[in-house]
């Protein structure tokens, strides 16, 4: 039996470009023979024109998404700007069972139900590297109006407050950098001897088992 996969929550201020490196790495990971899930997230939010359900969210109206909490169905969920986000137990724990590894790209409120429910989970935060440079990410997009963009940052101040209390920081100045830093995290967790327990488990029973019948 495979061990059970490690589950990575990836959150950053909006802009901040936790989505495209998560997407990135997953393709890193797969190359290494790794399997990998971006977990989509459930929202009541409006879907916008260039997204897809299913991919980039599942969109459902707030009684749907009521009735999802009401039943225990969510590992987390919190509301953002008026909206509610949640991710789907789902869409994680199945996953986790089967060997493959989960990534999560929440806000720093789900982070820490998560962490409750999943002591074992990997927390990276995804700092942007200066004011200018999010505002100036956030308004490339042309998602949002200008009252809108000023409550991302403001918000963005209040998550970097907490993001100390994170396993793992990256700052998204250079993509290439940035990638190859989570990639190192991902791997480098995999070696962990807890990760790694049947596998060691089964070197050491051999090992015992050649030395006991090596007559000198």
């Amino acid at each position: 039996m495979s061990e059970p996969g490690v589950l990575f929550i990836v959150s950053s201020p909006s802009g901040g470009g936790k989505t495209t490196l998560i997407r990135e790495v997953i393709g890193r990971l797969a190359a290494r023979g790794i399997r990998s899930h971006f977990s989509v997230s459930h929202t009541t939010r409006a879907r916008r024109p260039a997204e897809t359900e299913g991919i980039d969210y599942h969109f459902v109206d707030r009684a749907a998404f009521e009735g999802m909490v009401q039943r225990g169905q969510f590992l987390e969920w919190a509301e953002y700007n008026g909206h509610l986000y949640g991710t789907a137990r789902a869409e994680v724990e199945p996953r986790l069972a089967d060997g493959w590894d989960v990534f999560l790209d929440i806000e720093v409120q789900g982070a820490t139900q998560v962490k409750t429910a999943v002591p074992d989970v990997v927390k990276v935060f995804v700092y942007p590297p200066s004011y200018d440079v999010l505002k100036q990410r956030l308004t490339a997009r042309r998602q949002d109006a200008p009252e809108a963009i000023r409550q991302r940052l403001r918000w963005a101040l209040r998550e970097l407050g907490v993001a100390g209390e994170f396993d793992y920081a990256i700052i998204n100045d250079r993509l290439d950098e940035a990638v190859d830093e989570l990639l190192g995290i991902c791997t480098a967790e995999h070696q962990r001897p807890k990760r790694m327990k049947s596998r060691l488990d089964a070197i050491r029973a051999s090992y015992q088992r050649a030395l006991e019948g090596d007559s000198p």
